[in-house]
């Protein structure tokens, strides 16, 4: 079935997604999870007030997750496991460095954006439009614009709320191909990639909210993960660890454990072009479980590429999220190894986070952490477009508070 996020004119769900444009239908009712809810707030009488509360819980756990583990790792980019253990003690790092605590790098500022573009995705479906791929393209340019810009441009009428946050115009170590992938206007895909070599986790670590979408189908979810990461990295081991990372975070935000979300990202990859690298690092990962106690050397052994690339960070996550006894126990596994450790924690941090909730994440590394006053009021917003999301805008209703924060100029 070509799974293809094309662009056209929304209409009422049908049973099931094989048409894209129309927006998928809605996930059969999962134990533990909001399950039942459709597509942008459609049908949300199906959305009790403590599948609400579940959802918002999970999208709030994975979004602060990501960026604990971000934050966590970012001091220790470019060391080597020996360097790590020289700077900071036999154990490693154990907890947010001094000097830089709490302070988050360009995959925190990008998913941030990422979750603005899902938003107004979902708003313009009322102009009679729908193309959420062009949507978080559009979303990234307002990233890139930050990174070159002084602050906030007042002028610029598609800003919104989050674009006017000073905090984000600073440079936190953006990948490269990010930079040129964002450069201009024009749109990757996965036919026509922006920067075709590029396979590092950086668009990986972006990738999380697109597993948010819970009433979408699980292989529509992959596809516009894989379809929005070819707007910066075209390798397909990069755009298919994209889409693995999402999937997963999809199944665990509608209540399956993660061994079982794995296993059907699994499933979702078999035959996609390239899927190889990244489906042998998911088995490496579930295999590594089973090995002995969990340590440094079991991480280490996950990257079996010269360069560590998205498939080898992807493994490194799963597997810490797997042995995980705790959020910070599998946080500090995931970050403490010769590879790209902030990758690492961002992904490993967003699987704990979508797992377990908000509720689970340390409160004292939570306490400190850059923007999370942005990360949590982003959270709620995405949580209140995709279960209550007529009540905000549509022809029956319409809240101009909202309007104003997601605005979506005629294009």
């Amino acid at each position: 079935m070509d799974t293809t996020i094309t662009a056209g004119t929304p209409t009422t769900p049908e049973p099931a997604p094989t048409a894209p444009p129309t927006p998928p239908a809605p996930p059969a009712p999962v134990a533990g999870g909001p399950g039942g809810a459709t597509l942008g707030g459609l049908g949300t009488a199906l959305w009790g007030r403590a599948e609400q509360q579940d959802f918002r819980s999970r999208v709030r756990g994975t979004l602060l997750g990501a960026a604990l583990g971000d934050a966590l790792g970012a001091p220790l980019a470019g060391l080597s496991l020996d360097a790590v253990r020289a700077a900071h003690g036999p154990a490693g790092l154990t907890a947010p460095a001094p000097g830089r605590r709490g302070a988050v790098t360009a995959a925190t500022q990008l998913t941030l954006f990422t979750v603005d573009g899902l938003i107004r995705a979902h708003v313009r479906r009322d102009t009679g439009a729908w193309h959420p791929p062009t949507d978080v393209h559009r979303a990234h340019l307002r990233w890139a614009a930050t990174q070159h810009d002084w602050g906030p441009d007042e002028r610029r009428e598609d800003n919104g709320w989050l674009a006017q946050e000073e905090w984000l115009y600073v440079r936190r170590d953006p990948d490269r191909a990010c930079l040129t992938g964002f450069a201009d206007t024009t749109l990757g895909t996965p036919e026509q990639p922006k920067n075709p070599t590029a396979r590092n986790a950086a668009a990986a670590t972006r990738s999380a909210p697109f597993g948010l979408l819970v009433g979408w189908d699980p292989a529509l979810v992959l596809q516009l993960a894989v379809e929005c990461a070819a707007q910066s990295h075209g390798h397909p081991t990069a755009r298919l660890s994209a889409g693995a990372l999402a999937v997963t975070v999809h199944g665990l935000t509608r209540g399956e454990s993660l061994d079982a979300a794995v296993r059907r990202t699994l499933a979702l990859l078999d035959g996609r072009p390239g899927h190889q690298p990244v489906t042998d690092a998911l088995l490496r990962a579930l295999a590594a479980v089973t090995r002995g106690a969990p340590g440094t050397g079991a991480v280490e052994a996950l990257a079996v590429s010269e360069d560590p690339d998205a498939a080898d960070t992807l493994a490194i996550a799963v597997y810490c999220a797997l042995v995980a006894q705790d959020v910070p126990h599998g946080l500090r596994l995931a970050v403490n190894h010769g590879g790209d450790s902030a990758a690492a924690g961002a992904l490993c941090g967003s699987l704990l986070g979508a797992l377990h909730g908000e509720t689970a994440l340390p409160a004292a590394w939570l306490a400190g952490l850059e923007g999370r006053g942005t990360l949590l009021e982003l959270a709620d917003d995405f949580a209140l477009e995709m279960t209550q999301g007529p009540a905000l805008h549509g022809p029956a209703a319409a809240a101009p508070g909202w309007s104003a924060r997601y605005p979506v100029p005629a294009s």
